[in-house]
């Protein structure tokens, strides 16, 4: 199956070689852009049903994801699943859910997310989740990329794993190198 995956990143040209700044602030010579992904609805309901499928028998009753890539994702999922998705928004350094959305003590609740290098977007998720009582019985993501397994205490799916090296910038060789750093999206 992770060769039919990748092959959907490849086609969508969602696999990108260079020096990119990712937003957790690390640099990587490799970038996945999930919006080449997105902008695709088969190849999304293609990832998300993966997920929804993975995630069907835990009585999911809202689906959550972090702004942006995590509105399409949580949408996507929470309709195969039949439940409500929704979404959370920076708000300083946390997430919050705005926009009267809710989640209601007790609810299980399935976080989503496009691209898993630090985590970060989905502590922030989980956090937020919390705050409100939810219960959140698993983590669904297109592309795990972390180096380092992280913890999160809860289930972990991902359409593809795949490894990807990210360096803080001071370690960076690509910087060291002087190849041009690209903010992807900026």
């Amino acid at each position: 199956m992770s060769d039919e995956i990748i092959q959907i990143f490849r086609d969508a040209g969602a696999i990108l070689e260079g020096h990119f700044l990712l937003t957790s602030g690390l640099h990587s010579p490799v970038y996945w852009e999930k919006f080449r992904i997105l902008q695709y609805p088969h190849y999304t309901e293609k990832l998300c049903r993966l997920i929804a499928e993975h995630f069907k028998k835990d009585n999911v009753q809202v689906v959550a994801g972090p702004t942006t890539g995590g509105i399409i994702l949580a949408f996507e999922v929470a309709k195969q699943l039949g439940v409500k998705g929704i979404f959370a928004e920076k708000e300083g350094e946390t997430r919050v859910f705005r926009r009267g959305f809710t989640i209601n003590p007790g609810d299980r609740v399935l976080i989503v997310d496009d691209i898993l290098t630090t985590g970060s977007s989905i502590t922030e998720v989980m956090e937020a989740v919390k705050k409100l009582g939810g219960i959140i019985v698993g983590i669904g993501v297109l592309v795990d990329r972390e180096e380092q397994k992280g913890e999160f205490g809860v289930p972990l799916f991902s359409c593809l794993q795949s490894a990807t090296i990210a360096y803080p910038p001071a370690e960076c060789p690509l910087c060291a190198a002087g190849v041009p750093l690209v903010r992807p999206g900026g």
